[in-house]
């Protein structure tokens, strides 16, 4: 697999990759066994990322000679295939099913808010090493990471089904399947090519990405003076509650973790989301808020209540809708910023932590990664 370093232009990446996935050792090798000069090379790019287009046939730039032999050879503009789709019964939410080149599969998201807002969930690994309790992703295991183009084309699909009705992808959240920290230059390397304005050219300030407490790989983010939000899955706000439901506070445990927030805030001035998923009698007494409350330090600490959404072998229930509301009653009075999330896609499995691949073996317990 090709070393997935940031310091290559978007495009560089981009050509880098397909052609990889083409028998090609890198974008050069490509070029030079059809003879492309470089505006050629930027066609090819600007054709995949920015006018969406379905498949190397359709870029009318290039030639159609230069079309056929590269479509002859198995270049593709997607490293995702979808295998099924489905689509809630409010209609405001698509689940789609993607195999990867080697069999893989991962699940990715689009959730149509009122309004033009269009979020795409997107997974970044295949399977989860980090087992939490509550996340049927992390109950199937690891698999593998997932390269840059393979995390990206998952948004060009969902991009590519708006644009026939003239509407775009407004957000993206690395909060599919996998921990994005843990595959880290991969995602900084869709990151840039999700932000690329001679391409998909979507701001930083709408992507997020979804950590569950990887306290390096905060630094390393902080230090990259980026844009893009970060969201921590808190879920408790103790060590015991934490440790018992998450295996990774064993490593990273909340007073490192909260350090790491505190470092991340001073360094670059930007807020940080906290998911909170509620479970009943685990994490949702008002102590538990109290809890949580001293933990948010000011404005740029916000708390997201994220309603539970089963999974087939977690063996814990959610927080019924009274106690929520009493729950972020608690943290409002104590003068924490508080939303109550509104979950979506539930009847298809595709709410937070409902992403599982059924159809992928389950890994063994021996491919989990050492975090503890």
């Amino acid at each position: 697999m090709l070393h997935l370093g940031v310091m290559r232009s978007p495009q560089q990446l981009w050509v880098d990759e397909k052609a990889h996935r083409a028998g090609y050792a890198d974008g050069a090798a490509l070029a030079a066994a059809h003879g492309l000069k470089p505006y050629r090379l930027e066609q090819l790019y600007r054709g995949a990322t920015k006018e969406l287009v379905e498949d190397v046939g359709a870029i009318s730039t290039l030639p159609l000679e230069l079309r056929g032999a590269l479509g002859a050879e198995g270049f593709t503009l997607d490293d995702v295939a979808l295998v099924t789709v489905q689509h809630s019964s409010d209609g405001q939410t698509t689940k789609g099913l993607f195999r990867l080149h080697d069999g893989n599969e991962v699940e990715a998201v689009l959730m149509e808010h009122h309004g033009e807002r269009n979020t795409v969930c997107i997974s970044s690994q295949a399977g989860c090493a980090y087992a939490c309790a509550f996340c049927a992703t992390g109950q199937a295991g690891f698999t593998r990471n997932l390269t840059a183009t393979e995390i990206f084309d998952q948004a060009r699909y969902f991009a590519k089904q708006l644009a026939r009705d003239g509407r775009k992808v407004t957000n993206i959240v690395f909060m599919g399947m996998g921990e994005p920290f843990a595959n880290y230059d991969a995602v900084m390397a869709a990151v840039a090519l999700l932000n690329d304005p001679k391409g998909f050219g979507l701001g930083h300030r709408h992507i997020t990405i979804s950590t569950v407490g990887l306290v390096d790989k905060i630094d390393l983010f902080a230090e990259a003076q980026t844009q893009v939000n970060l969201a921590i899955s808190l879920h408790a706000a103790s060590d015991a509650t934490r440790s018992s439901m998450m295996p990774v506070n064993r490593k990273f445990a909340l007073a490192e973790l909260m350090d790491a927030v505190e470092r991340y805030i001073a360094k670059t001035k930007r807020k940080v989301f906290f998911e909170y998923v509620m479970l009943a009698g685990i994490n949702d007494s008002d102590g538990d808020a109290r809890e949580l409350a001293r933990r948010m330090k000011g404005p740029l600490y916000h708390v997201n209540l994220i309603p539970y959404n089963s999974t087939p072998d977690a063996a814990i229930r959610g927080s019924d809708p009274a106690r929520i509301w009493a729950f972020a009653k608690v943290l409002e009075t104590a003068g924490a910023a508080v939303t109550v999330r509104t979950p979506m896609g539930r009847d298809i499995a595709a709410a937070c932590g409902q992403l599982r691949a059924e159809t992928q073996p389950k890994a063994h317990a021996g491919e989990r990664a050492e975090i503890a």
